[in-house]
């Protein structure tokens, strides 16, 4: 199927890309613009890859939570204080503190975690993970939207004053109470390769709408030193009900989501390996990378647990930004990164050594989602998805 060069400019329009000037002159946002020409012209020239599933009239437009209207937010944040009551899926013998469906998605990161970060699937897994969480919101909890993202490089000189952790009834509720505690080490406290300076949380949530959200799972390797161990059986999968806990951190923003960081790495790093490589992080070398970066603006427990940070909501919008990054990425040179994004191994930072990652590889979320493979999850307009990024 063939469009005009009408449609898209249509498509671009429909992306709600805003006038620069009201982005706070974001190069990423000019990044992402660009990339949505681009990707309006590859389907004008070659069609859509699934026009029966998915085209400029049905496609969905993933926003920015600051450009969400008050209703929407509010929208979003009941589907997911919903899917926090439904019962679980996961059965009891595989994760017996899994107590909800949410904690159905929490166990699932959890259960994979050594298999999905710093490898040839880490992208693609959370993109399906993230689209994943999406469709529980809409099919199980009647959410009308789509899936919002965190702008970190937006709000990356004061995060907590944003509209995502202000602690207001709009957003994702804010920081944690000031509570005394030690700098963050990464990768862990037992191998600090980078040290976050303590912030000003630290303690439980208790503004905005999940000051009572209760955090079920883990902690398996906790940033803060006082998080009670969790009583198994399992991998952290036993039953250990406490606060939400956030310790946001304007280091981490400052230093490695600011716009010059994120635009820097989509627009220097042509090689895919090194562009999955610098995203995800180098530690030894001292740079945190906007993934590890954006887990610690929010910090504390569960978000700044690399196994159970799904467990703190702020972890999905977060995500979301992840893939919005590879999505602006692969439509700077569609031609030659369609179908890219996973050129690392199949273990974790290639310990130990094994192949490559291929298009045919399959994964399993294990939460209800069907069995896929990286070549169904590389192109947001084919797969299971129908989705762009404003």
């Amino acid at each position: 199927m063939r469009i005009s060069s009408l449609a898209a400019a249509t498509l671009i329009s429909s992306a709600g890309a805003a006038p620069l000037q009201e982005r706070n002159w974001l190069e990423v946002d000019a990044l992402a613009a660009q990339g949505v020409f681009n990707l309006g012209l590859y389907v004008a020239l070659h069609g859509y890859p699934n026009p029966k599933k998915c085209t400029l009239a049905n496609v969905a437009v993933r926003k920015e939570w600051g450009s969400l209207s008050s209703q929407e937010k509010k929208n979003y944040i009941a589907a997911v204080q919903c899917i926090s009551k439904k019962a679980p899926k996961t059965p009891a013998a595989l994760a017996p503190g899994v107590k909800n469906r949410y904690d159905d998605f929490v166990a699932a990161h959890m259960n994979q975690t050594l298999s999905i970060h710093g490898t040839g699937n880490f992208l693609v897994w959370h993109r399906y993970f993230t689209w994943a969480y999406e469709q529980a919101l809409r099919n199980e909890c009647g959410y009308t939207g789509y899936q919002p993202y965190f702008s970190w490089p937006k709000w990356a000189d004061d995060p907590a004053n944003s509209p995502i952790f202000d602690g207001s009834a709009t957003s994702m509720s804010g920081n944690g109470e000031f509570k005394a505690h030690n700098a963050t080490c990464i990768p862990s406290n037992d191998l600090c390769q980078i040290s976050l300076p303590p912030g000003h949380g630290g303690g439980c949530v208790k503004t905005g709408p999940f000051k009572d959200w209760s955090v079920n799972l883990g902690p398996v390797a906790p940033a803060l030193s006082d998080v009670p161990s969790n009583p198994g059986p399992g991998f952290g999968l036993g039953y250990n009900p406490r606060c939400l806990r956030r310790d946001i951190s304007k280091a981490a923003s400052q230093g490695w989501t600011k716009d010059s960081d994120v635009s820097d790495l989509i627009k220097n790093n042509d090689d895919p390996y090194w562009f999955i490589t610098n995203l995800q992080g180098n530690f030894p070398a001292g740079y945190l990378g906007v993934h590890t970066a954006g887990h610690f603006i929010i910090g504390g427990d569960p978000g700044g647990d690399l196994f159970t940070s799904p467990g703190d909501p702020a972890f999905f919008l977060h995500h979301a930004m992840i893939d919005r990054v590879y999505w602006i990425w692969q439509n700077l040179d569609i031609k030659n990164r369609q179908n890219s994004g996973f050129e690392a191994t199949i273990t974790i930072n290639n310990s130990p050594p094994s192949r490559n990652a291929t298009l045919a590889d399959t994964f399993d979320l294990g939460i209800n989602a069907p069995t896929t493979t990286i070549g169904d999850t590389v192109n947001t307009l084919d797969g299971p998805f129908c989705y762009i990024y404003a």
